[in-house]
């Protein structure tokens, strides 16, 4: 039985509004197997279109109004994965939302920094753009139900949520090495301003241990005997592949707040796991804590996402190297939460912070109760 995605019924509502449907994640996210099993494409004439076909791309390229409507013929539903390997891509879509009013178009991608970068001047106030991330919690949860999925946390945490890790948990070690080992990385490669792809896949590897941590860009230059500016684009174009993302550090400009510091989480845990090689079951580990993190961080991300709250993430740290872990703050409201796998482990709000920003709304997430906060995130 497949499993359903949160954002199933938002992406049907928006069929024939006009808009071009723009679906953006990782490779082997399950992007395609969405697209399929949304109801309006079985019961309506759909045209697939593979930008990794070398035919479909001919067809497309220099296309034209006449030429979208002689390919499309009776389909009133056109999707293009892969959109990404379409030369000028954007300028195709354009052309079916300006033209070809009545045909709704479904463009997916895993490299958003080529996909983007072509999309967004052609087709401004002409799309609706989605991101699909790993499985979530909510998802597991309707798919078994609560008990199972709470139980499978150690699991999570080391294996993470890849569809096919998922559902295929008896081969999830073997199936990460591959994934991890070249093929998610596959559009970086090949993109023009990569030239020591073996220096991203060491970076890949620095900053896997250092989940949780500020970065120090400094210091991953001197490792990899590469200059910042490097550095920084490469962690950007992993950003836009959705293997990682930054958490910026909260601050008003208080003196003591530091203010250009930058956590690194991975999207997934069990590709992190698989860059350092260690999948050792959760209760032997040392770097529980950093997991569970990362773990939470991500499940409110994707809550953020498909909840459509739009709230921004954050951390919180001052000179004196007091911290809260994470800061989500919506229309200048501000929660702050620390996040401890050991539920035994008390916490509160550091008084650098309070004497900033006042009492602020402050919750402890642990492996007790996390299922309560990502469940009524809003």
């Amino acid at each position: 039985m497949a499993i359903h995605r949160q954002i199933e019924q938002i992406i049907e509502n928006d069929f024939f509004k006009g808009k071009i449907i723009v679906i953006l994640g990782a490779r082997q996210v399950g992007k395609s197997t969405l697209i399929k099993i949304l109801p309006t494409c079985n019961t309506i004439d759909t045209l697939w279109l593979d930008g990794e076909n070398s035919d479909v791309r001919q067809i497309l390229k220099n296309a034209n109004s006449e030429r979208l409507k002689q390919l499309t013929a009776n389909n009133k539903i056109v999707v293009i994965d892969e959109a990404q390997k379409i030369e000028d891509i954007g300028s195709v879509l354009k052309l079916f939302a300006d033209y070809n009013k009545d045909i709704q178009v479904i463009a997916s991608g895993s490299s958003a920094f080529e996909l983007r970068n072509t999309l967004n001047e052609p087709l401004t106030g002409r799309k609706f753009e989605y991101k699909l991330f790993p499985i979530s919690f909510t998802e597991m949860v309707k798919h078994t139900n609560l008990l199972q999925e709470i139980r499978e946390l150690p699991q999570r945490l080391v294996y993470g949520y890849y569809p096919e890790i998922v559902t295929s948990p008896n081969d999830a070690e073997r199936l990460l090495r591959f994934l991890s080992d070249s093929y998610l990385y596959k559009d970086i490669f090949l993109f023009k301003g990569i030239k020591k792809p073996e220096k991203m896949l060491e970076l890949l590897k620095l900053l896997a241990f250092q989940i949780g941590s500020e970065v120090n860009f400094n210091e991953l230059s001197n490792s990899l005997k590469i200059d910042n500016q490097t550095v920084e684009s490469y962690i950007e174009m992993l950003e836009q592949a959705f293997v990682i993302y930054k958490l910026p550090g909260y601050h008003t400009n208080q003196r003591t707040e530091l203010k250009k510091s930058k956590k690194i989480y991975f999207n997934d845990l069990g590709i992190r796991n698989a860059l350092i090689n260690d999948f050792r079951p959760i209760e032997i580990r040392n770097d529980a804590g950093l997991l569970f993190e990362n773990y939470v961080v991500n499940e409110l991300r994707k809550q953020n996402e498909y909840n459509q709250v739009y709230a921004n993430f954050y951390f919180w740290r001052n000179t004196d190297q007091r911290e809260i872990d994470l800061i989500i703050e919506k229309n200048g409201q501000i929660r702050a939460f620390e996040i401890k796998w050991n539920s035994a482990k008390m916490a509160k709000l550091t008084k650098g912070f309070t004497n900033i920003y006042g009492e602020t709304e402050f919750k402890v997430i642990n492996n007790e109760n996390f299922f309560e906060i990502i469940d009524n995130f809003t």
